[in-house]
């Protein structure tokens, strides 16, 4: 028998999750979708060839749901799939910061909820999902998941009492490297060259970085004592970061972030 799988509030990532699953061989006769404007569901439709329903239709006729609505929206959704939802059905949450706690004392007694948190790059099947059992949550449970999320990217299991580190890590993380490049890109600028060469010289250079530290083996250190010469051009870049505190101005905003995170756990909004 198929199993139907629906995604709930489909924006980027959910569309995302959607277009993986359909190349890695779900049918879209097995695919349902929410969405909070009809033109919205519609798209998806003509889109992709899966079906919206409504929320409460997915809480019914689906055996998977795939939560990927905002942590600040999550409570008001179980409210309108509790009635709905027997307690055999899995609940997988892609919200930041929501403990499974959260999810199974709003739901029917023993329902099994696993905690996802993917990023952005699952928009090009590069995510990195992070994904934590819950109390009732089984090995099957855990390996269905890995099969949605696998289809956009590498998947890791870890307790959940690590997701918060994890948020703050893979999760927040593309936003550091975005955020890297742009700064190196005004460098390249300030030293004379035109923004679009310079982005193109910075994201070759981070693709091969990338490509090297998956595929080599090697530490990262080594990677980078390989490029640093004796009395050469990077050793002095790199004195000027260690210099100007990017290290520890690195490790404490993965604190803030994993804090935030905490924050959101704990319901607290500003």
């Amino acid at each position: 028998m198929s199993q139907k799988v629906a995604v709930l509030g489909t924006g980027k990532i959910g569309e995302a999750l959607l277009s993986g699953m359909i190349r890695a061989g779900w049918s879209p006769a097995d695919l349902l979708v929410t969405a909070r404007r009809p033109e919205r569901a519609e798209e998806l439709r003509a889109r992709y060839g899966v079906t919206p329903v409504s929320n409460a239709e997915a809480a019914k006729t689906a055996d998977t749901l795939i939560l990927t609505v905002k942590p600040q929206d999550m409570g008001t959704l179980l409210d309108e799939l509790s009635p709905h939802l027997p307690a055999d059905r899995l609940v997988i949450s892609g919200a930041a910061g929501i403990p499974t706690s959260f999810f199974e004392e709003r739901l029917a007694a023993g329902t099994p909820v696993v905690r996802v948190m993917t990023n952005t790059p699952a928009l090009v099947d590069e995510a990195m999902s992070v994904i934590s059992a819950g109390s009732h949550a089984t090995e099957q449970h855990l390996a269905h998941t890995e099969e949605i999320f696998g289809g956009v990217g590498k998947t890791l299991r870890v307790p959940e009492s690590q997701q918060d580190a994890c948020t703050a890590l893979s999760g927040s993380g593309p936003a550091y490297f975005f955020y890297l490049v742009e700064a190196m890109t005004d460098a390249g600028i300030l030293l004379g060259l035109p923004r679009d060469k310079a982005h193109d010289l910075i994201v070759q250079s981070a693709i091969g970085a990338a490509v090297m530290l998956r595929d080599s083996g090697e530490h990262p250190v080594k990677l980078r004592e390989n490029v640093t010469s004796p009395a050469g051009t990077t050793i002095n870049a790199i004195r000027e970061l260690e210099n100007h505190g990017v290290r520890a101005a690195l490790i404490a905003a993965l604190e803030a972030a994993r804090d935030r995170s905490r924050e959101l756990a704990s319901g607290k909004k500003d």
